[in-house]
């Protein structure tokens, strides 16, 4: 379910192709009810093979969670973890401590996914994903685990042929590097507080990215405007390759949270996992406890 591949399932449990592709066909048989649609590109489930998957994944969860308080080894939880992430937080502020991640629980196998795809939690089999922005799903438990503050920037060279705004209005007059989501809504404006408020800001522009490191590459080439999070283009800032402007009119910080799906216990892995990260986020960004509007709180269902 997992890999899409029998192939890839069976080489990541070091068994031969046959044996999974056997097993499969004895689970659906005792079923009696098709799991798996098979083509020569692609696995993938059919209905009643997704939902017996999920309730599989929940009932290990619970199973795991019954073993791990009865041992003494919650401190230092086994198998594998899967999460997700945007890229330039995994390169930026993730993988450069992951080895004190490794040192503190040598048990535990990651496998970290990243982009700024917005993975479907339950249906990939994915634990725990870092989402930058207000989470909005509420089948979700967040943990908020930073408010990083954003900077509106550009190059040396775009502000030398555009000129420098001197006031958010004049933003209508400059372009900007439009970024563009997994779900196709395409975002091209600028949001800074004025008097206390949240105001957005429209500018033009004529290219269009969805990863983070090109919507910063693009600003360093000339191509306009950019609002990201200053920890992002610090480097470039204090080189002086990206200007930063409109510093008087404050960025709103940005939230970032982890993620994962409601259940009544929580993996050892995951928990362990949340506040290893809550620790490396704290560290550059400051504690943050404002809780994330409209979405459940980190280890609230167990008070």
């Amino acid at each position: 379910m997992e890999t899409r591949s029998f192939t890839r399932a069976a080489n990541g449990l070091n068994i031969p192709r046959a044996t999974a592709t056997h097993a499969i066909q004895q689970l659906e048989t005792r079923l009696g009810v098709r799991l798996l649609e098979r083509t020569t590109r692609q696995v993938r489930p059919t209905l009643d093979g997704q939902a017996f998957y999920e309730r599989c994944v929940d009932v290990l969860s619970e199973l795991e969670a019954a073993e791990a308080s009865l041992q003494p080894t919650v401190a230092n939880p086994q198998g594998r973890l899967r999460v997700d992430m945007p890229s330039v937080h995994a390169t930026h502020i993730v993988l450069p401590r992951i080895d004190d991640f490794r040192r503190r629980y040598p048990g535990i196998e990651l496998v970290l996914g990243s982009g700024e795809r917005l993975v479907d939690l339950v249906g990939e089999g994915v634990d725990c994903t870092i989402r930058a922005g207000t989470p909005d799903d509420s089948t979700l438990v967040a943990r908020r685990l930073a408010a990083m503050p954003q900077v509106i920037c550009a190059s040396p060279d775009y502000l030398a042929q555009a000129g420098t705004p001197r006031h958010p209005d004049e933003l209508a007059n400059h372009q900007a590097v439009k970024f563009f989501s997994s779900g196709g809504a395409t975002d091209d404006s600028f949001d800074l507080i004025i008097d206390g408020e949240a105001q957005e800001f429209t500018a033009g522009g004529w290219i269009s990215v969805n990863d983070a490191g090109s919507y910063a590459a693009c600003a360093l080439r000339g191509c306009g405007l950019i609002q990201v999070p200053r920890y992002h283009v610090e480097e470039a800032l204090g080189e002086g390759r990206l200007v930063e402007v409109l510093s008087e009119w404050p960025s709103p910080e940005l939230p970032v949270s982890a993620l994962y799906p409601h259940r009544r216990h929580l993996s050892p892995r995951v928990r362990v996992f949340v506040d290893w990260i809550s620790e490396i986020y704290e560290e550059k960004f400051g504690a943050h406890l404002v809780s994330a509007s409209g979405v459940t709180e980190e280890f609230s269902e167990e008070g």
